[in-house]
């Protein structure tokens, strides 16, 4: 059973941890030309349009590339789902050949997510470089040899704990939270 969440990042640290991802993105991709942010449904999809929307203003530049893409028919549990999967859209109408792409997603655990990503963005080409950019790293649970390039928060928790990443556009306000699971 679930106890009640306890939250590790509130709304006023959450905004400036979206800022400076967007800084260190910027140090890195400069004016985002041949550069483009793809979030993972569900939950990167919201880090990624964040990180667009603060880059966009950051930068002053009206439109950064971007795309969601939907993992569930290239995760390795698929066939293994006690339930039925529900795919979510996928939205990307650019190709990746050549580019640089920004993959985005709200919590690393296993990297199982991650490898499925991978393998879902080669049907939109060779891309010339992937980054991995993940709200919450939960450090000590990683199944594959997966691990971001530019962490919002690491978390240490045990492999019964949940780490949940709130949105404000979804849930009303921006805050991580770990749940224990007893």
């Amino acid at each position: 059973m679930m106890k009640k969440g306890r939250v590790i990042l509130t709304k006023e640290r959450f905004q400036l941890t979206i800022d400076r991802l967007c800084r260190q993105l910027i140090e890195q991709y400069d004016d985002f030309s041949d550069t483009c942010l793809v979030g993972i449904q569900t939950g990167g999809v919201s880090l990624s349009e964040r990180l667009q929307q603060r880059l966009s203003q950051m930068l002053d530049m009206p439109h950064i590339t971007s795309g969601k893409l939907d993992i569930t028919f290239y995760r390795d549990d698929f066939r293994t789902a006690s339930k039925p999967l529900s795919a979510y859209p996928t939205e990307m109408d650019f190709l990746v050949e050549d580019k640089n792409v920004i993959l985005v997603d709200d919590v690393l655990y296993t990297g199982r997510t991650v490898q499925a990503a991978l393998t879902a963005l080669n049907h939109y080409g060779r891309p010339r470089r992937v980054d991995l950019v993940s709200m919450v790293d939960r450090r000590f649970n990683r199944e594959l040899p997966i691990q971001s390039n530019y962490i919002g928060l690491a978390v240490d928790a045990l492999d019964k704990a949940y780490v949940s990443v709130e949105w404000k556009e979804k849930q009303g306000e921006d805050k991580i939270l770990i749940f224990e699971n007893k």
